[in-house]
């Protein structure tokens, strides 16, 4: 795919667009159902860049639908049995929309992220070097630059709008936000998703340093996992023969992305740099590996 067959937005006639998110456009079917497209928007420090990367959200699309269905066990979650070329015989036309589509169920989104640590990495390294700590749990005073956690951390932050910032927060005010009740539950069916995961990708050569879920709940009150699960845009992904504590781990992510805006300097503030052509070619290559390595 070239950046010319790239996809920012897309615009079908036959559904009405309820709403872009920083990636995904979503359609309203009924009053139930959802048509939920990846386009192949770039979203980095929670800035939308105006330059797609082509092929990713049919990458995104693709690993979400075998995530979702490999973890239905341990959560629930709102893709539905509904083939949307036939709910919505317009994506025939488009095969490339028709890859990057799903239908899903309506949910009312949880206003928090729920991310899990199991390798010490971004702000999770920051934090440490500040205080010691990750979210309120001591760590020990020697650990490295991307060094495995004793256990996995669940460290939730708020979940922010488009060009605002996520900001961290505890175990206590995410109760507060959402409620006690369904925070544990949150917490725990999080760190059960990332062990199951982390487990699977390690067998294969991969490394899920961390990984953001989002949740929700239906008309019926009923929590399932949402948006997406375990893609190159939501996770850390290092290649694990190569790994070192204390070294820069190769990975296949938009970490590459984050490396090279900080490099440049660039503040999050200001409209975002443009892209050059071999860093988002090379973007793409890093998202295909690692569908090609998982599935």
């Amino acid at each position: 795919m070239t950046a010319m067959d790239a996809i920012y937005d897309t615009h079908l006639e036959s559904v009405a667009l309820l709403c872009r998110g920083k990636v995904r456009d979503l359609y309203e079917l009924d009053d139930r159902h959802l048509l939920m497209i990846a386009s192949d928007r770039l979203s980095a420090f929670d800035v939308v860049f105006p330059i797609p990367i082509p092929d990713k959200g049919r990458v995104l699309c693709t690993l979400s639908k075998f995530w979702f269905a490999k973890t239905a066990a341990i959560m629930p979650n709102h893709t539905t049995a509904i083939v949307a070329t036939e709910r919505v015989p317009e994506l025939r036309h488009y095969p490339q929309l028709a890859e990057r589509s799903m239908i899903v169920e309506k949910t009312q989104p949880l206003a928090i992220e729920a991310i899990v640590r199991g390798y010490l990495y971004g702000s999770a390294w920051s934090e440490y070097l500040k205080n010691g700590k990750l979210c309120d749990v001591s760590l020990a005073s020697d650990l490295k630059l991307g060094e495995r956690l004793p256990e996995a951390i669940f460290t939730p932050t708020t979940k922010a709008e488009i060009g605002a910032h996520d900001v961290p927060i505890n175990f206590e005010q995410m109760a507060d936000t959402i409620g006690g009740e369904i925070a544990c539950r949150v917490r725990e069916k999080a760190l059960a998703l990332y062990k199951f995961c982390s487990e699977y990708a390690y067998a294969r050569g991969i490394i899920i340093a961390d990984t953001k879920f989002e949740f929700g709940t239906n008309a019926h009150g009923d929590l399932l996992l949402i948006d997406e699960i375990l893609t190159p845009d939501s996770s850390r992904f290092w290649d694990l023969q190569s790994y070192q504590p204390g070294n820069p781990p190769i990975s296949f992510d938009k970490q590459y992305i984050r490396n090279y805006l900080t490099q440049l300097g660039w503040d999050t503030s200001t409209p975002p740099p443009e892209l050059p052509a071999d860093v988002i070619a090379k973007t793409t290559e890093k998202y295909q590996h690692i569908e090609s390595l998982l599935m």
